[in-house]
């Protein structure tokens, strides 16, 4: 049998755009759950009174949340804002827009507006969305490693680079080098083709010896021919390249990363990626209800036991209130006690004066840590944890809050 179409046309059109969605839709839920006017008050005191008028507080939190959840990048975020009327709703529009909402890199200058504090009260909200299923006592805690957007460093890739850029910087300000050394640069990076087999492999470690002396042979020259003025826009660059040229390989802090200097090389002992470049991350969850109450990076690579009393401090401050007891995994070994906090590890089994019904309850404990394993799984495929592609150590931070707000506000549209 042919289908037909209802004649309610009329009635679609003489309806007002809120009408027109579905209100069991998780977005149109979720946009009335949000306390969007305590967040304006909140980020108004980011603006001044004078100026060109800014892009909404409200449409500017919602692409960022919009963005986090639907693991988007700031051009699609905004691009997709244009199709799709619930985001639109969402983001406090009463009729439908045409056009893009803003540029893509209006959200980059948001972000850099309202920095980590600005991120941190998103957070703080979505936490407080879930009432008391956010403040048990107990909670689970690990670490894992978030990613920086840069390629695999080689000292061979790093020496072609400082030699690119030296040769940039000197048109840019006028200087006269003795020799560009492009098509030497060229010939000894085609040499690297042959670093796997017996024979290439001397031919390629030579010529990477002799980028890292062009490379350093341009950095002095640069240095010595450099007006007072242009050596203060310059300078920065030409430390982190000296210090890449000085360091050897069993340095600490060494730099990975020209455009990411602040990067640090971590091992967690996979056997499919033995090294990642990025920060560490410790993420905490409640146990039962798997609300994440602590998304804390960290600047510097620590040994996991040396991480705890940060994270546990950003919990009591986004919570409001500290967690009894955090169970951890053997990477915490040595930590019984941070604070008021008792801390639960494997090392806990080893004591000799446990009841069995202490030693089963310690068991069930460690089996259900567990359970943070998948979450952080999801935030890596599903939430952009997995490749930060924000710069710098405040891109960072901001990252991984982010991420930890989306998946808490999946967890309130699960519930809906």
């Amino acid at each position: 049998m042919q289908g037909y179409q209802e004649g309610n046309q009329m009635q679609f059109l003489c309806s007002g755009f809120k009408e027109t969605l579905d209100p069991q839709n998780s977005l149109y839920k979720l946009a009335a759950k949000i306390p969007w006017q305590k967040l304006e008050e909140d980020f108004s005191h980011y603006y001044v009174n004078w100026g060109r008028p800014a892009k909404p507080i409200r449409l500017m939190i919602s692409l960022l949340l919009l963005k986090q959840l639907f693991n988007a990048s700031d051009e699609r975020a905004v691009a997709t804002w244009s199709e799709n009327p619930y985001w639109q709703y969402f983001s406090g529009e009463q009729e439908l827009k045409w056009g893009e909402p803003c540029e893509a890199s209006d959200l980059v200058h948001f972000r850099n507006r309202v920095g980590e504090e600005g991120i941190e009260k998103i957070f703080k909200m979505t936490i407080k969305l879930h009432g008391k299923k956010a403040l048990e006592k107990q909670v689970l805690i690990d670490t894992t490693v978030q990613e920086k957007n840069i390629t695999y460093p080689t000292d061979t890739k790093q020496s072609a680079k400082i030699i690119e850029k030296c040769v940039t910087i000197a048109k840019k300000v006028g200087v006269k080098l003795r020799q560009t050394y492009k098509r030497t640069a060229k010939k000894l990076i085609f040499a690297q083709r042959g670093r796997n087999t017996k024979k290439g492999i001397k031919k390629a470690k030579r010529a990477t010896r002799k980028l890292m002396t062009i490379a350093g042979r341009l950095v002095r020259e640069l240095d010595r021919k450099l007006s007072e003025s242009a050596k203060r826009i310059y300078t920065k660059e030409l430390l982190v390249f000296k210090r890449f040229l000085k360091q050897k390989k069993t340095d600490k802090n060494k730099i990975y990363s020209f455009h990411e200097p602040e990067v640090y090389c971590i091992s967690k002992g996979k056997e499919h990626k033995k090294y990642e470049f990025g920060s560490k991350v410790s993420i905490v969850e409640t146990i039962k209800t798997g609300i994440i109450v602590g998304a804390k990076n960290h600047e510097k690579s620590l040994y996991d036991g040396h991480t705890l009393e940060d994270v546990l401090e950003h919990v009591t401050e986004v919570r409001g209130v500290r967690p009894e007891t955090g169970i951890t995994d053997s990477g915490y070994r040595g930590k019984k006690q941070i604070g008021t906090t008792k801390i639960i590890n494997p090392d806990n089994l080893k004591k000799k004066k446990l009841t069995k019904y202490e030693r089963q309850k310690i068991r069930n404990q460690l089996k259900r840590r567990a359970g943070i394993e998948p979450l952080i799984g999801h935030l890596k495929s599903d939430y952009r944890l997995s490749r930060n592609y924000l710069k710098g150590v405040c891109g960072d931070v901001i990252n991984v809050m982010l991420s930890a707000s989306a998946w808490n506000l999946n967890k309130l549209i699960m519930e809906f």
